[in-house]
């Protein structure tokens, strides 16, 4: 496996098959406080997490952000993508979701597992010219790191998110398309 290691105490590597028990315990901390991630914890399975880790290690990308002494067993962060189904959308990566620990949010590890997931597009992926993700309206941290990264806002979609106080709001699609040579 690929390490990128990092001046932060963490290092960037490729998601593997055996990482599914560990990102499940992840993304159930991460999912803990309102507006974590979409998903609420009872709706993190074992089933969801081996579905996402499979399409991510075979036809997507995934990456994990370990810790560089190994601290709480727990990666710090993990990313994933993969290509939406029909071959007309062979050139996008999509369904994307980035969980990053509590402990490390606020550190660059966020914006390292992005940075990996551009670099493996760019280098490795020519076939690939559009990423896409979804923010919630609230999340401008969130959102402010996609667009310093290239990404875009395309639209907004209104009334689609229910949060746990029942406020009802807009999500953000946004997209980072190829840099033409």
């Amino acid at each position: 496996m690929e390490f990128m290691p990092s001046k932060n105490g963490f290092s960037i590597r490729r998601t593997a098959a055996s990482d599914a028990a560990a990102i499940e315990q992840l993304y159930r901390l991460v999912a803990a406080p309102p507006g974590g991630l979409a998903r609420e914890p009872d709706e993190i399975s074992t089933e969801y997490i081996g579905q996402f880790v499979r399409r991510a290690t075979t036809d997507g990308l995934g990456f994990l952000a370990v810790s560089a002494d190994g601290a709480n067993g727990l990666p710090a962060g993990e990313l994933h993508c993969y290509p939406p189904g029909p071959r007309t959308f062979g050139h996008v990566l999509g369904d994307l979701t980035v969980a990053v620990h509590p402990a490390w949010q606020g550190r660059g590890v966020g914006r390292a597992l992005f940075k990996a997931l551009l670099d493996e597009v760019i280098r490795n992926r020519p076939a690939v010219s559009r990423i896409e993700l979804v923010a919630r309206e609230s999340n401008d941290r969130a959102i402010g790191l996609y667009e310093s990264l290239g990404f875009r806002r395309e639209g907004r979609l209104e009334g689609r998110v229910r949060r746990t106080d029942g406020v009802i709001e807009a999500d953000i699609p946004l997209a980072w398309h190829r840099p033409r040579s």
